[in-house]
């Protein structure tokens, strides 16, 4: 008999709650950082030494969080390759296309700079060059915009002042501080959620003894990506953004996700 289950319905209370509840539990313990602080957002989390996962550099993150669109188109498209004929529509495929567009919008390119990061400097946010030293100072935000990588070589009339300079061979990409930094792991993680939810939806509702041996494997590893990226988000909560920047990072995931639906 197919599985009697909304999908996605249940993953959306549980990435609410995760979220809402990580979030809280942030605040009560002081475990987030501010990553919009200039000050401190270069230095390790003040947690990194006792949480694995305060850590930037932790497995999850590195494998799995900064390829999240990666593993989740995969999981999609192995899914869809897999199923029955009937359910291999175009209409899932202009879905999962119009997510990658939101993915692209908000996250890498709009004519330029990301909406993400059109916001934070919408919102008083300024490009930030960290020193080693543990300084900064702001330059022009096309700087950030284009990702340029500086250096006193390559550019130094940012480096007017003495005191600016670095010892020995140094260079970095600055990065928008300040402003409202919406969270683009939880914007990514609530997307994937729900639409990965969705696509399996028509799998379960399905009966598992018509699934092909392929398929059944699809249906596993999309089950399995589906629940890291639960954990991931309760993680981000937990250790990094504030809970304005987090919630943002929530409803632009929803909105992304609704997206797909408009087209």
């Amino acid at each position: 008999m197919p599985f009697k289950i909304d999908l996605l319905q249940a993953s959306f209370t549980a990435l609410t709650l995760i979220i809402f509840l990580g979030t809280v539990h942030s605040v009560k313990n002081n475990t987030y950082l501010d990553t919009s602080d200039p000050l401190i957002t270069h230095l390790p989390h003040h947690l990194h030494n006792t949480h694995y996962f305060a850590t930037k550099s932790n497995f999850l993150n590195v494998v799995f969080i900064k390829r999240a669109w990666a593993w989740t188109s995969t999981s999609f498209l192995f899914l869809w390759m897999t199923s029955p004929r009937q359910q291999q529509s175009i209409r899932r495929l202009s879905k999962w296309a119009a997510a990658t567009a939101a993915w692209l919008v908000f996250t890498s390119w709009f004519f330029g700079p990301a909406l993400i990061e059109r916001f934070i400097a919408a919102s008083g946010g300024e490009c930030t060059i960290a020193l080693p030293s543990g300084a900064s100072f702001p330059i022009p935000n096309e700087f950030c915009f284009t990702k340029s990588r500086i250096s006193p070589l390559t550019h130094p009339w940012l480096f007017a002042y003495p005191l600016l300079l670095p010892e020995g061979p140094w260079t970095t990409t600055p990065r928008m501080r300040r402003g409202h930094d919406v969270s683009g792991h939880i914007f990514l993680l609530t997307m994937s959620v729900l639409f990965l939810s969705d696509q399996l939806t028509l799998s379960l509702r399905s009966s598992p003894s018509t699934w092909t041996h392929a398929h059944k494997y699809a249906v596993i590893f999309t089950s399995a990506i589906i629940a890291i990226w639960l954990f991931a988000a309760y993680t981000t909560s937990v250790y990094f953004h504030t809970p304005l920047e987090k919630l943002t990072g929530y409803l632009l995931g929803t909105a992304g996700y609704a997206f797909t639906w408009i087209i």
